[in-house]
């Protein structure tokens, strides 16, 4: 689930944090940088595990602040494929069941990938799972606090970085042409996951965590 991702980025140090330890300012300035921001490619940042190498700081005209180039090592999060995860139902509505596994909340379980036959019962505001036995159907709700289980299968990585503006804007036209409809909000980092039977299969996704640009 965690893995440790060697990393190299250049550490700027204000002039007021020169009286800490070198070590501990840069460790404070790269967890503010990367804890909880998801890298492309990489995963969801965690924390800092240590730094490995410092090389030389440099003080540029007009900036009082240090500049040092730092590698490092960074816990990310990041399941591998058909690892089995266990979460906890944070609660359901129309759109599926949602599930915490603490580091995040933002796991939706669509109706098409619950167990089946499902149907979602709108009183109690639960997904129940009719059970079909030899002495007939059971419903078991899938209520709030219970765990759940999953398989990763894929991963989908999305560059959400804002990108600037296009050729098509500038010159006169530009001022007079109407704002722009916002896009749809993408989720940087995407798990496609499943249950034990192969057809079940549903999206995690973790937002919003913009994108983190570093090395």
């Amino acid at each position: 689930m965690f893995v440790l991702v060697e990393m190299v980025d250049t550490v700027r140090i204000p002039p007021w944090s020169f009286h800490r330890h070198l070590n501990d300012a840069i460790a404070e300035e790269l967890n503010k940088k990367l804890a909880n921001k998801v890298v492309f490619n990489v995963g969801l940042c965690v924390c800092l595990h240590d730094i490995t190498q410092l090389e030389d700081s440099y003080i540029f005209p007009g900036d009082g602040a240090s500049h040092t180039k730092v590698h490092f090592r960074y816990v990310v999060f990041r399941p591998f494929l058909d690892e089995i995860l266990v979460g906890k139902i944070k609660g359901c509505s129309a759109e599926g069941v949602h599930v915490s596994l603490g580091l995040f909340d933002d796991i939706v379980i669509p109706p098409e990938s619950l167990q089946q036959p499902a149907k979602f019962d709108e009183a109690e505001q639960v997904w129940v799972w009719e059970y079909e036995t030899d002495e007939g159907a059971h419903d078991l709700y899938m209520d709030q606090g219970e765990e759940i289980r999953f398989r990763v299968v894929d991963e989908v990585f999305i560059d959400t970085s804002p990108s600037g503006p296009g050729a098509e804007k500038e010159g006169p036209s530009a001022a007079a042409a109407p704002p722009a409809e916002p896009e749809d909000k993408q989720a940087p980092y995407t798990l496609v996951v499943r249950f034990n039977t192969p057809l079940n299969e549903a999206t995690v996704t973790m937002e919003p965590v913009p994108p983190t640009v570093c090395l």
